[in-house]
């Protein structure tokens, strides 16, 4: 079994600029407008254009918004340097909502992209805390 990620965002555009600045992340194929295959460090995202408002389902009761939104699922990075990758993400417009940095565990940084998603920057153990 293979799982791929989508990640709504309301341009090709700006969906590169986050991810790219933040992550490194570089475009892989544009299979059909609107969709961008992304990859870095050998991950891959799928960045798919829809419109604030448009509705995810036919029978949905409220439509996309890219304000800041809680779901039940978000993504977590796990990166080597969790404070330089937390800067380049503020730089490139996401929120910090929490930091921790609990002894003896590495950091991490609890945030949500320009997009309203929320997602996780979780340290390597060599980061760890004293």
């Amino acid at each position: 079994m293979k799982i791929a990620v989508s990640v709504d965002v309301p341009s090709i555009e700006e969906g590169l600029a986050f991810f790219g600045d933040t992550f490194c992340f570089r475009t892989v194929a544009e299979p059909y407008t609107g969709l961008a295959l992304i990859e870095a460090d050998g991950q891959r995202l799928l960045l798919t254009a829809r419109a604030e408002g448009s509705t995810p389902h036919p029978d949905a009761t409220a439509g996309r918004t890219y304000r800041r939104h809680w779901t039940p699922v978000h993504l977590d990075f796990h990166v080597a340097d969790v404070a330089a990758t937390r800067d380049r993400a503020l730089a490139a417009g996401a929120r910090l909502e929490a930091w921790h940095e609990p002894p003896g565990r590495p950091p991490v940084a609890f945030m949500s992209d320009p997009f309203g998603h929320g997602f996780c920057l979780i340290g390597d153990p060599a980061q760890a805390a004293t």
